[in-house]
């Protein structure tokens, strides 16, 4: 009885040992080195940091009215970071009624075909036979 307890503990014992030695090392928190946040009374705001990294972030945003019966937020801004290549990838955006809208120059960009087509689509009447 008292050797299977002492089995039991040298198991535990030996998979905590496993556990924290197969735990991630520990790297030292990223400063940062400038930071900005602003909320006005009428729902304008600006948030922007920069870290030790060299990643920045910014937003600007504002509250807007929809219509009669919608209203929301519309954003923009921007992020930047290095990569693991160690090329800088800059990725700015709106967001708004429209939904989100990142551009940057890694980012694909849709083919003129598609484009055109999304246009047309945009302005086509709606079709006439609701089966689907």
């Amino acid at each position: 009885m008292r050797l299977s307890k002492m089995i039991k503990q040298i198991v535990f014992i030996a998979t905590l040992v496993a556990v924290v030695s197969a735990a991630p090392a520990e790297k030292d928190p990223i400063p940062i080195l400038n930071q900005e946040s602003e909320v006005d009374y009428n729902g304008k705001f600006h948030f922007s940091y920069e870290s030790g990294d060299g990643s920045k972030v910014q937003q600007d945003g504002e509250l807007k009215t929809i219509d009669k019966e919608n209203a929301g937020e519309a954003v923009q801004g921007f992020y930047e970071y290095k990569g693991e290549d160690g090329k800088t990838y800059k990725v700015s955006y709106t967001a708004d009624e429209n939904g989100y809208v990142p551009q940057g120059e890694h980012i694909p960009q849709t083919p003129p075909l598609i484009q055109r087509a999304l246009a047309y689509l945009a302005t086509a009447p709606p079709p006439k036979d609701s089966k689907y």
